[in-house]
């Protein structure tokens, strides 16, 4: 093994007396000195010739010097010898003093034999320098002048540290050296183990509080863990004091206030559905009641002609849809294999919200034109009423377009109720589900959370629309009992819709952080919507356009009045006619006044016990 040394500089004085001794026969090729500067990379290997004598290598060496300055700082590179080496030059009992030098400082070290060597082991390598590899005695160090400089004298106590510091490093590195050669050679030897295993074996041995348990039984540990605490501890934090109340806001308090939202939503657009059969009819038959009485045309007031544009769409809607065939669209949604009856009736409600929200808009522009065509002045009066009748084109192509997709709609749904092979729960788990997907892990804020269950408000009319359908279909067609199923089925219908709405709002308001009051609040703006007092944002009012509903409703009616005439002649048909269309009359326009009254009185006693409540609390 090579041994690099630690950098001192030759003392040739000692070298010289080590030579000269002739008490000491030895050979000395076998002991090669390898000279090596900081400065040049290079090492210089001069070896010591044992046919000359110490006279002439000093000769030799300050020849050397002439051509070329050695550093200061020189250093042995590589001394090594083998034990067979050693028995031929060096037999036991006639070595005294073996000699080398460290460059990396002045002073040299001479390493003497004890009295008593033992013998060289066979069959391995050792190093000079190295102190497991060769045998040495004790050091002694002498000081040396380089450059006027003089070095530590012999015995100083940092020399000596320093020196056993670098025998220790120089032993370290021989070692490690001899069991890799092993390793390469193929010899069989026990291994280095990890530094890294060492450590984690003296974290285990020096870990006073015994943090982890390797030394413990199994029976041990899980007796532990069974009297550590809670079995969930690490994965479940614990609660509070409001995280209780947001537990019994979410099942409790919550799904009272959102479904107690809803159905007051349903009823206010119950109301204005009424109001669209009852009181619209009634303004345009005065309207018309008085330019036949008067013979003049006065110029009518925004409210008139608003519902005169509603009256025009509501029309158009009812007789276009009275031209369709309801049979032929019920078997071309039966009979088609492509497309599941689940799918079209989630495409078609995608497509209802849709016009929902851009008939609402249609609306508010033709009001806002009536209103501009009934305050213009004479000048301008010309073009509102081209604006006019251009919104008014606009309004009733919507309506129409709205009215065929609810129509479609309804379709879908009666063929599902009809069918025997459980179409109507895929229909509902499909759609239901759907909507719990795309609603609850979204994020909200409060203001479209309110514009939600307004949705969800008007859609729950939209089924009892499409439930009244089914039902004037069954009237006309189905054999048999039929009213038992029929009940059944819309029961099943109200009760998922109702509790998909709980379940969606419940963990809307949970996810963002919204409390129940936030829908007491709602429901406050929604009972000033119902008496006409003005809030702050109007943005957040219910938006219901009932012109697509009354023309479904107005189409699935008729042949139920129709086949319940008599076949007489045409007077007394035309009787039966208006009869029947005064008592349906009246009787639209009585539950509108009922549910009306209702509503306001409602409304009233909300607002005055929100405003008892802010007033308690102040």
């Amino acid at each position: 093994m090579a041994l690099r040394s630690t950098g001192r500089k030759i003392s040739f004085d000692i070298l010289s007396t080590f030579l000269s001794d002739d008490d000491y026969d030895y050979d000395s090729s076998i002991i090669p000195t390898c000279l090596r500067s900081n400065s040049d990379p290079s090492p210089q290997i001069i070896p010591i010739d044992d046919a000359k004598s110490p006279t002439g290598i000093r000769k030799k060496k300050k020849k050397k010097k002439k051509h070329r300055r050695i550093t200061e700082h020189s250093t042995i590179s590589e001394f090594s010898v083998t034990d067979e080496e050693l028995d031929r030059s060096f037999p036991v009992g006639e070595f005294n003093a073996y000699c080398y030098s460290v460059a990396q400082s002045s002073s040299v070290v001479v390493c003497e034999e004890p009295e008593a060597m033992p013998p060289p082991m066979p069959h391995s390598s050792c190093s000079v320098g190295s102190v497991t590899g060769l045998p040495f005695g004790e050091l002694r160090q002498r000081n040396v002048m380089v450059n006027g400089v003089s070095e530590e004298s012999v015995g100083s106590p940092q020399i000596a540290e320093r020196e056993s510091e670098s025998v220790k490093e120089l032993e370290s590195r021989s070692n490690s050296r001899v069991e890799m050669d092993l390793n390469m050679d193929g010899i069989a030897g026990r291994s280095l183990e990890k530094e890294v295993s060492l450590d984690w074996k003296r974290l285990m041995a020096e870990d006073p509080n015994q943090t982890f348990p390797v030394d413990k039984s199994p029976v041990k540990c899980f007796m532990e863990e069974m009297y550590a605490g809670n079995s969930l501890r690490s994965t479940v934090a614990l609660g509070n004091e409001k995280e209780r109340e947001r537990v019994y806001d979410t099942i409790f308090r919550l799904p009272w206030r959102c479904e107690l939202l809803i159905n007051v939503g349903f009823f206010v657009c119950l109301d204005s559905f009424l109001s669209l059969l009852t009181v619209m009819p009634t303004r345009f038959i005065m309207i018309c009641w008085r330019f036949l009485k008067t013979r003049q045309f006065k110029k009518l007031s925004a409210v008139e002609l608003s519902d005169i544009g509603c009256c025009v769409a509501l029309s158009s809607g009812a007789i276009l849809l009275q031209q369709t065939d309801i049979s032929l669209i019920y078997h071309m949604i039966r009979g088609q294999g492509t497309i599941k009856l689940y799918v079209v009736y989630n495409v078609l409600e995608v497509f209802d919200k849709l016009f929902q929200s851009f008939g609402g808009d249609v609306m508010q522009t033709l009001f806002n034109t009536a209103e501009g065509l009934a305050n213009s002045s004479t000048e301008n009066t010309q073009y509102w009423v081209r604006r006019f009748i251009v919104d008014e084109v606009v309004a009733v192509a919507s309506s129409i377009v709205h009215s065929f997709i609810l129509l479609a709609q309804a379709i879908t749904l009666s063929t599902c109720i009809v069918a025997h092979n459980n179409a109507l729960f895929a229909l509902l788990v499909s759609n239901n589900f759907a909507e719990i997907k795309s609603n609850v892990f979204k994020r909200y804020s409060k203001d479209n959370v309110h514009n939600l269950v307004y949705y969800d408000s008007v859609e729950r009319f939209h089924i009892s629309a499409f439930l009244l359908f089914v039902l004037a279909q069954n009237l006309l067609e189905a054999d048999g009992p039929w009213f038992g199923s029929f009940l059944c089925n819309a029961l099943v219908v109200y009760v998922s819709e109702m509790t998909i709405d709980i379940i969606k709002h419940s963990f809307i308001a949970k996810f963002n952080n919204i409390k129940p009051i936030a829908f007491s609040e709602f429901l406050e703006d929604l009972c000033k919507q119902t008496l006409n007092i003005q809030t702050d944002n109007v943005k957040n009012n219910l938006t219901f356009v009932p012109l697509a509903p009354a023309c479904v409703v107005i189409r699935v009616l008729r042949p139920v009045f129709a086949a319940h005439l008599p076949y007489n002649p045409l007077p007394w048909r035309l009787f039966w006619i208006f009869l029947l269309s005064a008592m349906t009359f009246v009787m639209l326009a009585s539950l509108k006044v009922m549910i009306s009254i209702g509503l306001k009185k409602h409304a009233r006693w909300y607002i005055n016990r929100c405003q008892n409540r802010k007033l308690h609390s102040d």
